[in-house]
């Protein structure tokens, strides 16, 4: 299974992320390889835990900008 995510980097911690169907639940790593373990960790706990969240549903669209 592939999951999308979004990260940026960041001065304090290295690298903070998000599963991209789960925005609320934020992870981070020194390097990218450790965020990368870290969501997989989040998506174990996500799917483990009743409590959380159903998946935000993934919907893309398309603006046109006046230049």
């Amino acid at each position: 299974m592939n999951l999308s995510y979004t990260y940026w980097e960041s001065e304090e911690v290295g690298y903070v992320g998000y599963l991209n169907q789960y925005p609320d639940y934020w992870t981070q790593g020194g390097t990218i390889e450790e965020l990368e373990k870290m969501l997989v960790s989040l998506y174990r706990d996500i799917i483990t835990f009743d409590d959380i969240q159903l998946p935000v549903p993934e919907h893309t669209g398309l603006i046109t900008v006046p230049v």
